[in-house]
């Protein structure tokens, strides 16, 4: 192969990757983008606050709950299939959510497109993992991943300030019509199809399992103010919630190749970055919950100024998450780790006592503390969980990291806005205000980083991870075996 051939491939990896990045630009963006949005269409479409956060959580539900599902069926019918439906179909649901003529059907269409948001990701990041052989170049590659993911959340509430008071709020989902064929145009051009070598079994009874988990115990958190914290239905779901998740363990340990390898959960490091993914996203997710109901229904803010407000956040997510990947590829991920707990904790904390006069420069100096803590946490999650899994593995173990953030968001906003339903109050502004518990519990998060960040990347988690690689590669070269002398008796 000539240089100038070698050059040609290797700009065709980074429009592999660039393509990758922009399904991903849309699919955080929408993830972040309707919090700016929500007093407006609150107002429009008559929704209370937990109308509000089922208007936010029905897309993290089907996100999280379908997302290991999209890379098994990206491995065994291929992956640029699979990836062009998922364009598709979230394009499509974004045009239908901006023409909901209300609540049920917003929050029916916003399943719609998390379901295609869950071909999305994984399957993006098995694409790159499979794009960039290189381990060097991969760990750049997956640096550019996690920055794109800190960004796209960042941007969500600025450019979701500006269309909703510009245009109103069924443009923040117009917005993702042109990326999304956009992405499926480059994808028709550069992606090349791709499949594993040997397709993992679909698990339909842990997916029905997973689903009835997340689902039950979502609702159970959001209804519970209106239904009472013990009624009847408010413990039937959290009691169906706990049968369904002690039987997907049940069923899961059994299987041969279930929905979620639990075996990579004896790697320490996996833990930590699978635990530091759920605090961070969820610390993350009550944050904007919080501040856009703060800003616009204590402070009075139009919702562009209060998505102004929030650039002082997303700017520093913006610096700090390119920079968080080089320092991941050079010193590996404690550091930045460590830094983003620090970070995390401390803006959260600052927030703790707001109240209607907060000074706008203390308010400014928390959100650019926060933002650089969110900015140096992303890189690093994907960086542990991928780093030391067999390369066969890579894309199961990173479609569980990218769950474990959404799981993060839903239990955010889940839990963070039952705290602000449950404060007696008339209005929503007195709700919020009272609500400062609300705030610790960001705190909470932020603290729990810091732990995990110290705890799972020490010389013993890596100890524990190098184990647990040799476990999975010794169980699937046994496997490997069993079938080839299947395959040998059977000839």
């Amino acid at each position: 192969m000539t240089t100038t051939d070698l050059e040609l491939h290797r700009r065709r990896r980074w429009a592999v990757l660039a393509t990758c990045c922009l399904s991903l630009l849309i699919v955080g963006l929408d993830n972040t983008i309707m919090n700016v949005a929500l007093p407006s269409l609150g107002r429009d479409l008559h929704a209370d606050v937990a109308g509000l956060q089922w208007a936010v959580d029905a897309y993290v539900l089907a996100f999280a709950s379908l997302l290991v599902l999209g890379g098994s069926l990206a491995d065994r019918f291929g992956r640029r299939r699979v990836f062009r439906i998922g364009l598709t179909t979230f394009s499509a649901a974004s045009l239908l959510c901006s023409l909901a003529p209300g609540l049920g059907w917003l929050v029916g269409f916003r399943v719609l497109q998390g379901m295609g948001a869950s071909m999305l990701n994984p399957v993006a990041m098995s694409i790159i993992t499979n794009t960039f052989v290189d381990r060097r170049e991969r760990a750049r590659a997956i640096g550019v991943w996690g920055a794109v993911v800190g960004i796209s959340m960042a941007l969500g509430p600025v450019v979701g300030g500006l269309l909703v008071s510009s245009v109103g709020w069924p443009s923040i989902f117009w917005i993702n019509v042109p990326v999304g064929v956009t992405a499926l145009v480059l994808t028709w051009w550069f992606v090349p199809e791709s499949r594993a070598a040997r397709a993992r079994r679909l698990d339909p009874v842990g997916q029905a399992l997973m689903i009835a988990l997340l689902a039950a115990t979502t609702a159970s958190i959001i209804e519970a103010p209106r239904l009472g914290w013990t009624a009847p239905g408010t413990l039937g779901l959290a009691g169906l919630g706990l049968l369904a998740g002690v039987s997907f363990v049940t069923y899961e340990l059994r299987r041969r190749e279930p929905l979620l390898e639990l075996r990579f959960f004896r790697s320490a490091p996996f833990s930590g970055a699978t635990l530091i993914a759920v605090a961070a996203f969820g610390g993350f997710s009550g944050f904007l919950f919080l501040n856009t109901l703060y800003l616009q229904d204590v402070r009075g803010m139009s919702a562009l100024a209060a998505g102004l407000y929030t650039l002082p956040m997303a700017l520093p997510v913006i610096l700090c998450s390119p920079l968080s990947g080089r320092l991941v590829a050079a010193r590996g991920p404690r550091l930045p780790l460590v830094v983003a707990g620090v970070l995390l904790t401390a803006g959260a904390l600052m927030l703790t006592g707001l109240d209607e006069n907060t000074s706008r420069a203390w308010l400014v100096t928390s959100y650019v503390v926060f933002g650089a803590g969110f900015g140096a946490v992303n890189a690093p999650i994907t960086n542990t969980a991928v780093s030391g899994m067999p390369l066969a593995r890579a894309g199961v173990a990173a479609a569980i990291a990218s769950t474990s953030r959404q799981v993060g968001q839903l239990l955010g906003v889940a839990v963070i806005g039952t705290v602000v339903s449950s404060v007696a109050g008339s209005t929503l502004a007195v709700r919020v205000l009272a609500a400062g518990a609300g705030w610790w519990i960001v705190t909470g998060c932020g603290l729990l980083v810091l732990v995990l960040a110290v705890l799972s990347t020490g010389r013993w988690a890596r100890a524990t991870a190098a184990r647990t690689a040799e476990l999975i590669g010794a169980a699937d070269e046994e496997e490997s075996m069993a079938r080839a002398a299947k395959v040998g008796v059977t000839a």
